[in-house]
């Protein structure tokens, strides 16, 4: 194999882009003739920028797979791998970390259970975490949580202890601790840290059961994916292909806004979420692992409004009340600074700007970091995932991303 030669924290391109390409079962035929190898042909040029040493693409349209392949490399090609690493194609079946787009698979946990009246959206916190009071945290609605509007967008007070972070008991009292910036509803910012830990207890309090044992339970055993839940049984670490911080690091000031955003940066933060203690916790926020494909299917129950297979998670009533928009379009930390509109806990597309694509006004789901979208177009009939194993930060070649988005909408014609 001959390869370009890694630098500024790329992988080693292949030259021969066929051989590390894996195609998993395919049927185009309700597409528009040659759509599926122009939007693959889009996949390939975003792997060429070097960023990304695997990446999985599946899309389902009216339930059939109508493009599910991947490539590059699970192990072995990361930035930082020596040239004579052992490198390991990735296959569609390979599993990574989605990160962020376990809000997506949590957002549908939780409107399940209020329709099951587990609880209410407007019912208050502490009603579940009763030491969720101080500084006027008594106000807060778990609404407020999942429309992101919570006021603790950021970890403040005592820097947690992250070998407690499965412990429920210490949870709730960090929770208690946390100082809001703002009231409870004023203002919506990204809740990237807390919202995870808030929507665990929250569910734990309310049923007595844990949320992964929930979704297990209720919706992925019964629709069979092996995948899709937060983290993974210890045997089955080694089955997860890691991430890696790629590109230059960020430059001070942005690395500090990042830090209070999210903790760090890719280049601080990835090592920890390849290990084994992250990769089995339970983060409803961010350590969901699974494939493009399974997303994709995860997915379509929302493309079928809330059904799939038999198996009825929510009502079409509920789904379109949790996908109506919630908040303004506005600048979204989590999207890089571009508007965003949101619902109860989704994203929501729009026809110029969106996590989905351009003009994708009925699309919604969620993104990861960095580059990793699970999302349901139901205008299309189209149920999509998408995983890369690059965290880059800003490079010349950022809008190759995008712009498969964007040949998705395009070449999908609405159905």
């Amino acid at each position: 194999m001959t390869d370009q030669t890694a630098t500024e924290g790329r992988i080693r391109v292949p030259a021969d882009l066929d051989a590390v390409t894996a195609v998993g079962t395919e049927d185009d035929a309700v597409l528009p003739a040659g759509a599926a190898d122009r939007i693959w042909e889009k996949t390939r040029h975003w792997y060429r920028a070097g960023m990304h040493p695997a990446i999985q693409v599946c899309l389902r349209v009216d339930g059939e797979v109508v493009l599910n392949r991947a490539i590059g490399h699970g192990w072995g090609n990361g930035p930082a791998d020596p040239p004579d690493a052992e490198r390991i194609a990735v296959s569609t079946d390979t599993p990574f970390c989605a990160y962020s787009a376990a809000k997506a698979m949590t957002s549908t946990v939780v409107h399940m259970l209020v329709e099951r009246g587990a609880f209410s959206l407007d019912d208050r916190v502490c009603e579940y975490l009763p030491s969720y009071t101080s500084h006027g945290k008594d106000r807060t609605t778990i609404r407020h949580v999942m429309t992101h509007s919570a006021g603790v967008p950021f970890a403040t007070g005592p820097k947690p202890d992250v070998k407690r972070m499965d412990d429920s008991e210490y949870a709730r009292e960090m929770l208690g601790k946390l100082k809001p910036i703002y009231k409870p509803g004023l203002v919506h910012v990204y809740h990237a840290l807390t919202w995870g830990p808030l929507v665990r207890e929250i569910v734990s309090a309310a049923t007595g059961r844990n949320i992964r044992e929930i979704l297990a339970t209720e919706i992925l055993d019964p629709l069979g994916l092996r995948w899709t839940n937060y983290g993974v049984a210890p045997k089955d670490v080694p089955l997860v292909a890691p991430s890696h911080a790629t590109g230059k690091p960020l430059p001070p000031p942005m690395a500090k806004a990042f830090k209070t955003a999210i903790g760090g940066t890719t280049h601080q933060l990835i090592p920890f979420t390849n290990t084994e203690r992250y990769l089995t916790g339970v983060l409803p926020s961010s350590n969901t692992v699974s494939t493009a494909d399974e997303l994709s299917r995860f997915a379509e129950i929302w493309t079928r409004g809330g059904e799939l297979d038999g198996v009825r998670v929510m009502s079409p009533e509920t789904l379109r009340a949790a996908t109506r928009q919630a908040r303004r379009l506005r600048p979204d930390v989590a999207t890089g600074m571009v508007p965003l509109r949101w619902g109860t806990g989704f994203m929501l597309g729009s026809k110029r700007f969106g996590p989905f694509g351009r003009d994708a006004p009925d699309a919604f789901g969620h993104t990861g970091l960095v580059n990793v979208a699970v999302y349901s177009d139901p205008s299309r009939r189209l149920s999509a995932g998408i995983i890369s194993s690059g965290k880059p930060g800003g490079h010349r070649e950022a809008k190759r991303y995008p712009a498969l988005l964007d040949a998705i909408a395009a070449e999908i014609p609405r159905r």
